[in-house]
């Protein structure tokens, strides 16, 4: 093990109450939350059209869409909310939780009354949903070998992809047997197992341990899961200031937001938050409409739903691909090369070909755009301390999530003027061009930065 700084006065003792378990855990453990994440962040589109159908429930196109957005902007309240809380409760504490969440309250929505209560548990469901990503992706970053976190990040978001496959493939099996209210509870009973392997296995976060103060037992799990530790400058720890390798005063180090806008880290957030706002707005607006895009291309239904399945197939290969490059070339090289690549792509597609080229050019823009907004997260994992890791992940997530509501909007607002093609992929080509730009604002901050954060004024030239 090594260690970023030196140690002050010894803690508790190191192993009271601490889970030390095999390493393979974690990761693994992360990928099903996300993978779970993904089923319910999806399920209610995928049921979306037998609830219109139930003449029971009574749902209307305008209500679909309003419970639809609600969700939505629990998912942001959760990720800003939830990622500010795990730099403060932890990770391992606020990972659980989210699972109980969405899970418990998916549940819910099974039995809801009412289409206005069925809203509400779907936003409050997204409130869960929404802190899942950000404190998973915290947690297998610090877990991941070192020079593999952009890997593991990558590998993690694959599980998310993979639920949203799931959930198709079940729903078209499911809603064939028995009510829409099945595919909530099949969402729900994976937790049973879930949360108790989570809560016998998975390790607290050694980098949380130690920004409480309790160094023995943040060194005692980082030994035992092979990990360096990032400990907090002596400053943070409680002296009032602190020499820097430069021979520099710093301040006592600061924490969440107060970091996110301070020095160098201010100008990173701003660019971050754009560049999540452009992915998502990607992700979503591509996932809600491509069908309907193609169509107005004059390609047919059967191959329209197909060409949404090739995109989410190439999106896992991406995910491969691009968490392997971004550890070769650093996340914010690869982020630009990423979103660079979809747009050309998406322009591309407007482009008419035969069947069988127009799948393989979805294909690699698939790779491409689902890859990219995922690269903003390794690009903030990497690049900020573990004291705010999670609150810049939430960050970045909850102001993506806006990117998340606007690209349904997008999308359905050219389709409505009869603009969609090939307009549509070039304003989508356009999105991608710009979160490039915001990657390319980003700055690398290296080491010193990370574990020290000098005062602007006392800050060394560049």
């Amino acid at each position: 093990m090594s260690s970023t700084a030196s140690s002050p006065t010894a803690g508790p003792a190191p192993t009271k109450g601490l889970i030390l378990k095999s390493p393979l855990w974690v990761a693994p453990l992360c990928w099903i939350a996300v993978l779970l994440d993904g089923f319910d962040a999806v399920v209610l589109g995928a049921v979306m059209p037998a609830l219109l159908d139930d003449a029971a429930f009574d749902m209307s196109t305008g209500e679909g869409t309003a419970v639809a957005t609600a969700g939505l902007f629990g998912m942001m309240v959760g990720a800003l909310g939830m990622g500010w809380l795990t730099d403060r409760l932890g990770r391992r504490k606020m990972l659980i939780g989210a699972v109980i969440v969405f899970s418990v309250l998916t549940f819910a929505a099974a039995f809801a009354p009412s289409v206005l209560w069925f809203g509400v548990l779907r936003f409050l469901a997204g409130l869960g949903l929404g802190g899942c990503l950000p404190t998973g992706i915290s947690m297998v970053t610090e877990f991941a070998r070192k020079g593999r976190g952009s890997n593991a990040t990558t590998v993690m978001m694959t599980g998310y992809h993979v639920g949203a496959v799931l959930t198709a493939a079940l729903a078209i099996w499911v809603l064939a047997q028995f009510s829409w209210h099945t595919m909530f509870i099949a969402g729900a009973l994976p937790a049973l197992i879930l949360v108790p392997l989570m809560y016998i296995f998975l390790p607290e976060s050694p980098s949380f341990l130690a920004a409480k103060g309790d160094y023995d037992a943040a060194r005692a799990v980082a030994a035992h899961y092979n990990v360096e530790l990032e400990l907090p400058d002596a400053a943070g720890a409680g002296r009032a200031a602190s020499s820097t390798p430069n021979g520099e005063t710093a301040k006592p180090a600061k924490q969440g937001a107060a970091l996110l806008l301070s020095g160098t880290y201010a100008r990173n957030s701003v660019f971050i938050w754009t560049a999540s706002f452009m992915g998502l707005l990607l992700v979503y607006g591509l996932n809600t409409w491509l069908p309907q895009i193609m169509r107005a291309a004059d390609y047919d239904l059967g191959n329209s739903l197909g060409f949404l399945l090739i995109l989410n197939v190439g999106a896992v290969v991406g995910l491969w691909i691009g968490g392997r490059v971004a550890d070769r070339i650093t996340p914010r090289v690869a982020g630009i090369l990423w979103f660079a690549g979809s747009a050309v792509l998406l322009a591309a597609l407007a482009i008419k070909l035969p069947v069988l080229g127009i799948y393989f050019m979805v294909f690699l823009t698939g790779c491409f755009v689902f890859s990219s907004q995922v690269l903003v997260y390794a690009f903030t994992a990497a690049n900020h301390p573990p004291q705010a890791r999670a609150t810049a992940l939430g960050m970045s997530a909850g102001v993506g999530r806006l990117g998340a509501i606007s690209g349904p909007i997008v999308g359905g607002t050219l389709l409505t003027a009869g603009l969609a093609y090939p307009w549509g992929f070039f304003a989508f080509a356009l999105v991608g061009a710009l979160g490039g730009a915001s990657m390319l604002g980003t700055k690398t901050v290296d080491p010193v930065d990370k574990r020290v954060v000098i005062d602007p004024e006392d800050s060394p030239a560049r």
